[in-house]
């Protein structure tokens, strides 16, 4: 039966990339569009990214931000305001060349992210120290032109976005910095149940123009990783290059100290991968557009639909509930719901009405459930509250089991072949070094954790002293 019901999806572990594109398509999330690299981002995609995007969005607030929108074009000579800003964005930006049928005077961008404009403004707004902090959010679409696409992890259009924050000093910069990587961290590990490792990007993996790049990464059921969100201290420099300054309490000209921070549709990937299986996807309660799907059994006969439909009325108000009361037959209904990662199925037949009773059908174990009438609705939050943390506890396991430690170079070139994952090593923070584990192996260095440990005192690939200890993995 269970051929049966998944036999358009791809296994993971025969195919793990064509099992993504099956699971991304088949469950409803996206299609493609005309445009290579674009996806429409379907009903059942956008409600899963509002959910997430609302508890974002709420902590954003509750931590002081107010949201603004800025133009989607910036005029090439902003953009080439900040050197390495610019410099760092060129390969994937779109041009805008003409309006109708005249040429521009002056070529525009489609944002590939809004530093310069947010600068801009802060330039005509920030005057004195009482202007600070300003701490604005925009939610917007961007557009990067990426070679290789992949829906939600990478396309050349994504959904996300961008805080771009203004303060008086170097440390409330680096608090913002670090208060802001710790939501991500939050929304990721309590609504999306997925674990992660924050810590700071090298000199050469950081954003271009910025001072320091903190990140969250998470680990890939695959075994590869994936950066989560992003948040950068950017100094003085961009003030600098766009003369945002303030005149402090002694009547001195500062400039001010900026952050930024960002969180993407690539998150809908990371869910995916992290949490899908051969039926297709797997979605943590808290993140479910739908928490609880009722399939009515042999609808046909009487009181069965009129029950179900009571039934949903009374689950309202302890979950996001939805019936599928369709002529499809019941096994069609599993296998569909089971696709879309509902996380439970409440089913319901003549039978169940008569002994006063409903299974319930756990998507993450498939265990069903035989639960009395008057206990359902305890019974059902206690379920989703239990399938929640079993999935954040599956996933730090995997992450646990595949996160290796090596000392020398061929032990990271054999641990990453025979075990793909997290490799922990010691870096001397030369940068020929990490190019040459790059180049070596394939791996990335992911981040500096700031839960360091001294794995040994030497360079795992120069044998010099070592600085620091770096997550290694090879990424999407």
């Amino acid at each position: 039966m269970a051929k049966e019901f998944v036999k358009d999806v791809t296994s993971m572990d025969e195919d793990f990339a064509q099992w993504y594109t099956d699971v991304v398509t088949k469950a409803d999330l996206i299609d493609y569009s005309s445009v290579r690299g674009s996806m429409i981002i379907r009903p059942y995609g956008y409600a899963l990214w509002d959910n997430i995007k609302n508890e974002l969005d709420r902590r954003i607030k509750e931590t002081g931000h107010e949201n603004v929108y800025m133009p989607l074009f910036i005029p090439e000579s902003l953009l080439q305001k900040e050197k390495d800003h610019v410099e760092g964005f060129a390969p994937e930006v779109a041009w805008v060349t003409h309006g109708g049928s005249e040429e521009l005077a002056e070529r525009l961008v489609v944002r590939p992210t809004s530093e310069v404009l947010f600068c801009e403004h802060y330039k005509n707004i920030i005057h004195s120290y009482r202007d600070l902090p300003k701490l604005y959010n925009q939610w917007a679409n961007v557009v990067r032109w990426e070679k290789t696409t992949r829906p939600f992890l990478r396309t050349l259009e994504f959904l996300w976005q961008e805080g771009h924050t203004a303060h008086a000093t170097d440390e409330d910069a680096m608090e913002e910095t670090i208060r802001m990587l710790n939501v991500y961290a939050e929304v990721l590990e309590d609504i999306l149940a997925i674990p992660v490792v924050k810590g700071q990007k090298t000199e050469k993996e950081k954003f271009a123009g910025a001072k320091a790049t903190f990140t969250v990464e998470s680990l890939m059921h695959d075994g590869k990783a994936l950066q989560s969100g992003t948040s950068h201290h950017f100094g003085t420099g961009f003030a600098e290059a766009f003369g945002i300054q303030y005149t402090d309490k002694d009547g001195k000209l500062q400039h001010v100290h900026q952050t930024s921070w960002g969180f993407t549709t690539r998150v809908i990937g990371a869910l995916i991968m992290v949490h899908g299986d051969d039926r297709g996807l797997v979605i943590p309660p808290k993140a479910a557009p739908t928490q609880v799907m009722i399939v009515p059994i042999a609808q046909h006969k009487e009181g069965v639909l009129d029950f179900a439909y009571d039934l949903k009325n009374s689950l309202e108000k302890v979950a996001r509930v939805d019936i599928d009361a369709s002529d499809k037959k019941p096994g069609w209904k599993f296998n569909e719901y089971e696709m879309k990662g509902i996380p439970v199925r409440l089913e319901v037949g003549p039978k169940d009405i008569e002994n006063k009773q409903v299974v319930l059908v756990r998507r993450d174990t498939l265990e069903k459930i035989v639960v009395p009438m008057d206990q359902l609705e305890t019974k059902l939050v206690e379920l989703l509250n239990e399938i929640q943390s079993n999935l954040y506890n599956k996933a730090l396991q995997h992450r646990e089991e595949r996160t290796s430690v090596a000392l020398t170079m061929p032990e990271l070139k054999e641990t990453l072949d025979a075990k793909p994952g997290f490799i922990k090593a010691m870096w001397c923070g030369e940068l020929a070094c990490e190019e040459k584990i790059k180049e070596d192996t394939g791996a990335t260095s992911r981040c500096i954790p700031f839960e360091q440990e001294q794995l040994s005192e030497k360079c795992v690939c120069c044998g010099k002293d070592a600085k620091h200890m770096v997550y290694w993995a090879k990424a999407y």
